[in-house]
């Protein structure tokens, strides 16, 4: 006998039950087209449907829906939840450390003012990643100088699954995440189709290069409608306090009140502050600077070799011929000195090359009047640069990389022996590739893809010195080096920072009998430039550096010795020993985490100066 009973509603659907008033005679009328006494078609479907999506009675499958359930519970809100969707990728514990700092204490809008290396684009990564995961960000726009946006677009998808786009053609900006050089974002039509829309976040990179509010650049991001914002730099003041302002009043307008308040409140001189302890505070809420000096943060060994070099004979006489040169020009100008310390190019070119010395000196030649006897003292130079043949620097370079047998970057100032060297590599068989200044965002691109690749050699102009990250490679090449001590250390910045494995070893050429002597020792000796952390550099700088720079000094100690090496010499140990006593002052103050003076030098960053 077949059974009237419904499993899904639990009656027996014969009998009395189905008298015309009755509840399973209700249900039986929603569905008039189906007797279920003889019908069992939807029964079937359910035990299809439960064979399929089941069994939903089994423990385990219980106790592993408790667990799935369990993951997603939030137990802190100040936990960072994007960190459970990045398994492959972990943090440093600064960069944590800031992200909830950003997220908690500052609304989502802040300076990231880490020293160089630190990894401040990993900060920005974690903070907009947060976002996203917790619904507050969809649409982001990342402004960046053109060189470092497929490296940000790069970062952005594997570290963080992050969606992110380079901006190339029109279209681009409709999507969610999308990386754009500003100088592109800036310009029409570009511009008006940004300023028409409105964005959860924006993040820009190099962010110093809004200091100035009259800027194009300033007046672009202070226009777009934006709700959270992040400024990325590791020189938040450059020049005057002025320029932190500018920076703090595009994130938070009225923070530090209006510009005369602002100055009558913290500002003893463009680059001295004020009432310390009150401006701390009022930057602690917009702005967080890691130092690499700080507790936790490791970084492997700098062993640095200065590589002292004999000018061949006739590259000799081109650099005495190029001193007398600027040392007749200086006896003619009765002491003007700032018409002469271009001239002090020349004698640092020829310690280059003759190819950056030459170019120099046929573009002096061009703009130097017909009727001036100086074109034909300018040509006799040109003459002498026709002798030379060959290039010291150049040969024992070939024999540092063939000895170092693995990648290096070779740093030169000067675009024309950049190029000689890219020739000299060919013509002994050895991949080298360019990278500098001018190049357009893909072919800087293809350079670096190219240096990871087949290439065992890149050699950079300044242009290298910025934004690029070369961890994966560990050995470096000071062709010539900048007078500079930040350049040195920017340089230096590319492939010792976070993310680095292996010890870096820096080569430093540098020509005996010549400036560059001088430098190498100023620099490596009296400074100690390599084994300082940034930070400590900058504070050195900056207490030196009152109404000319180091290189102006320098040049004007050139000038002033006359060619007289001895005095020269002289001088410069003058100079490095004022910069070896300030050094010590510094390492005998009290740490910048303590005291509210020092408190400000941490937050404010590296070129406002702080008297004891």
């Amino acid at each position: 006998m077949q059974s009237n009973y419904d499993p899904v509603n639990g009656e027996n659907l014969s009998g009395p039950a189905s008298s015309p008033g009755s509840a399973s005679a209700v249900k039986r009328k929603l569905h008039p087209s189906v007797d279920l006494q003889f019908d069992r078609t939807w029964l079937h479907q359910l035990q299809e449907r439960v064979d399929r999506n089941g069994p939903w009675d089994e423990w385990t499958m219980y106790q592993l829906a408790i667990e799935a359930e369990q993951s997603k519970l939030v137990e802190s809100f100040d936990d960072l939840q994007c960190l459970r969707s990045l398994p492959s990728f972990e943090p440093m514990p600064h960069q944590i450390s800031t992200a909830r700092k950003v997220l908690h204490e500052m609304s989502g809008r802040a300076i990231l003012a880490d020293e160089v290396g630190l990894g401040k684009t990993i900060e920005a990564g974690l903070v907009l990643k947060e976002y996203m995961v917790r619904g507050l960000v969809k649409r982001a726009l990342v402004l960046v100088p053109a060189s470092l946006v497929l490296q940000w677009v790069r970062e952005l998808n594997s570290k963080f699954g992050i969606s992110a786009v380079a901006q190339k053609k029109d279209h681009s900006w409709a999507y969610d995440v999308v990386v754009a050089s500003m100088d592109t974002a800036k310009r029409e039509p570009h511009r008006e189709k940004l300023l028409g829309q409105d964005y959860d976040m924006i993040i820009i990179d190099e962010a110093h290069k809004l200091k100035n509010k009259k800027t194009t650049n300033y007046q672009f991001v202070n226009l777009l409608r934006k709700k959270y914002c992040l400024l990325l730099t590791a020189t938040p003041v450059q020049n005057d306090l002025d320029e932190l302002y500018n920076l703090i009043t595009l994130l938070k307008p009225g923070q530090l009140g209006g510009q005369s308040e602002f100055a009558a409140n913290f500002v003893v001189d463009k680059r001295l502050p004020k009432n310390e302890e009150q401006l701390h505070e009022a930057l602690s809420s917009v702005m967080i600077r890691n130092r690499r000096g700080d507790g936790g943060i490791q970084f492997t060994k700098r062993i640095v070799k200065n590589i002292p070099l004999s000018l061949s004979t006739e590259e000799q006489a081109l650099y005495d011929a190029v001193t007398k040169f600027v040392r007749d020009r200086v006896d003619e100008s009765e002491g003007d000195w700032s018409s002469l310390l271009s001239l002090v190019t020349l004698q640092r070119e020829v310690c280059s090359s003759r190819d950056a010395v030459f170019l120099t000196l046929v573009n002096m030649f061009k703009k130097t009047a017909e009727d001036s006897p100086l074109r034909a003292k300018i040509w006799e130079l040109v003459e002498v640069i026709r002798g030379i043949n060959a290039n010291t620097k150049a040969e024992k370079t070939m024999e540092l990389v063939r000895e170092m047998n693995d990648k290096v970057i070779i740093f030169t100032e000067y675009r024309a022996t950049q190029e000689y060297l890219l020739q000299y590599f060919r013509s002994n068989n050895m991949v080298a590739v360019p990278y500098r200044g001018g190049m357009n965002r893909g072919k800087k691109d293809w350079m670096m893809d190219l240096f990871r690749g087949r290439a065992q050699v890149l050699i950079a102009t300044e242009a290298g010195g910025e934004g690029i990250n070369l961890q994966f490679c560990h050995h470096m090449i000071n062709f010539d080096l900048p007078w500079n001590p930040m350049r040195v250390e920017q340089r230096i910045g590319r492939v010792h920072r976070l993310g680095q494995t292996s010890d870096v070893r820096i080569y430093n050429l540098c020509t005996i009998g010549t400036i560059e002597e001088h430098i190498v020792s100023l620099l490596h000796e009296k400074i100690n430039l390599f084994e300082l952390v940034i930070g400590e550099l900058d504070h050195i700088l900056e207490r030196f550096e009152k109404s000319e720079t180091l290189e102006q000094r320098l040049a004007r100690l050139m000038l002033e010795s006359g060619g007289n090496q001895d005095k020269l010499r002289t001088q410069i140990d003058e100079l490095g020993n004022s910069l070896s006593r300030i050094r010590d002052e510094v390492e005998l103050e009290e740490p910048i985490d303590m005291g509210a003076i020092n408190a400000v030098m941490n937050a404010v960053g590296q070129t406002i100066e702080v008297r004891p």
